[in-house]
């Protein structure tokens, strides 16, 4: 596998954001969580996620180009690249899923802070934390599995 200088470190630079802002997004919304009242954290992960639907899938985006322009072509594919792939295919639909879902629990939230009584709502809203917590892992084992394996077929 060999690969242009820009091209690599586009594949560095794109991973790291988006690498780097899972995490980031993780401590900030640990610590908006205790300071904020509840209708300043609906407005402010509001505001948070339309950034990071820029940010982070066009990092995300990025690095799965690059990563494919450094492999290409398929035919010269090993295992070990078919499985980055295959996990960067999943990676797109956990992420797609993760910023639908995260659509929705705003929206219940809204509901559940416009009528504090709405037992469904906050019903919904604990099941919705759960399956948001349940896509955040798997987005950050599934972006660990790949940058293992990147390192792997780049080593050899």
């Amino acid at each position: 596998m060999t690969a242009s200088v820009p091209v690599v470190a586009l594949e560095i630079l794109s991973a790291s954001v988006w690498i780097g802002s899972l995490v980031c997004l993780a401590v900030v919304a640990q610590a908006a969580r205790k300071v904020l009242e509840a209708p300043a954290q609906v407005a402010f992960f509001r505001a948070v996620g339309r950034r990071y639907a820029i940010v982070g899938t066009g990092s995300l985006l990025v690095a799965i180009c690059m990563g494919l322009a450094m492999a290409w072509p398929p035919a010269t594919w090993s295992a070990t690249i078919d499985t980055a792939v295959a996990l960067a295919g999943l990676l797109v639909l956990a992420t797609s899923a993760g910023m639908a879902q995260a659509r929705i629990m705003g929206n219940l939230r809204r509901r559940a802070l416009a009528s504090p009584d709405d037992h469904a709502a906050r019903t919904s809203i604990r099941r919705g934390r759960r399956l948001a917590t349940s896509l955040r892992l798997l987005m950050a084992a599934d972006s660990l599995a790949i940058v293992v394996l990147a390192a792997v077929a780049v080593s050899h």
